[in-house]
């Protein structure tokens, strides 16, 4: 196996957390700011648990201040509300993390938009949507900035080039699409769905694919030309007696099919999933010392 076709996520989030480490210092040195994120978790979903305990893990290792807020799974919508606006207001808060998915009684929406757009940390907000839409300064989703990250960090042109974005979700597909189309990437961007017809035909054209439906295992090298890139973004879990677990995780995409004809794959789990989180980082570090919005 070319171990040179394999993009490392992992190795590339140390390396973006090393250098928002250092910047860290001098934000506190020379301004006396601490970045603080907020952390709201609702109910015990154990992904959603694993995840936030790893972001504040690296809140910790950069030297960030965090706080996370376990709420029970019957918390009144408007209690999360008041709990954002209490951290919309708090001058020691520059992010504000709601870990999603919300319980059905609350509504998602209504708990992103409150959040105050200059702390919108995840870049969910409508606001920060529709400046990544015009291409002016805002807070990108930290999944798509991580994949735009993985490519210019492993030396990929995104000029000229034919991308096809698989899958629509609000947090993935549609802001990756729209990031690809900014004047400073310069991609020609295809989005692919579950209504596409023939998307066969829309995958052999592209240089870049960027996958993101939720479907294991279902980019087949029968799809794919010759040296093209593939970013996964997929995360399922499948069957596995083999592991403690009865359980592990895959792709959208079947890596091992794959391998040989593509030029670089991202590999799951660590390619996209640590850019997530080392991205998160950084948006909140941009929000303490005032990069994206003006303090």
């Amino acid at each position: 196996m070319n171990e040179n076709k394999i993009i490392d996520g992992k190795l590339i989030a140390s390396q973006i957390k090393e250098e928002i480490k250092k910047e860290v210092v001098k934000l506190k040195e020379e301004r006396n700011i601490t970045p603080g994120l907020a952390f709201i978790l609702v109910g015990e979903n154990p992904a959603s648990v694993s995840y936030v305990k790893s972001k504040g893990k690296a809140c910790e290792e950069l030297g960030f201040y965090s706080i996370t807020n376990t709420l029970p799974e019957e918390v009144s919508e408007l209690t999360v509300l008041e709990l954002i606006e209490k951290y919309n207001k708090d001058e020691k808060i520059h992010g504000i993390l709601v870990q999603l998915p919300l319980p059905k009684h609350i509504n998602e929406e209504r708990i992103i938009e409150s959040i105050n757009y200059k702390k919108d940390v995840d870049g969910f907000h409508p606001i920060n949507i529709g400046r990544l839409l015009i291409g002016v300064s805002c807070f990108i989703s930290c999944t798509p900035y991580g994949v735009l990250e993985l490519l210019k960090r492993s030396g990929i042109e995104t000029k000229c080039k034919n991308v096809v974005v698989i899958g629509r979700s609000n947090i993935v597909g549609k802001p990756v699409a729209n990031l690809f189309m900014q004047k400073s990437i310069n991609s020609t961007v295809t989005v692919c769905h579950s209504f596409t017809k023939n998307l066969k035909e829309y995958t052999l054209n592209a240089d870049i694919i960027i996958a993101a439906i939720g479907k294991p295992y279902y980019i087949k090298k029968d799809m794919i030309k010759e040296g093209c890139v593939i970013i996964d973004v997929g995360i399922n879990r499948i069957p596995d007696a083999s592991k403690k677990s009865g359980s592990r995780l895959v792709g959208d995409v079947d890596y091992e099919d794959c391998f040989d004809k593509c030029s670089m794959i991202t590999p799951v789990p660590g390619g996209v999933g640590p850019m997530t989180i080392a991205m998160l980082m950084k948006n909140t570090f941009d929000s303490a010392s005032g990069k994206i919005y003006d303090k």
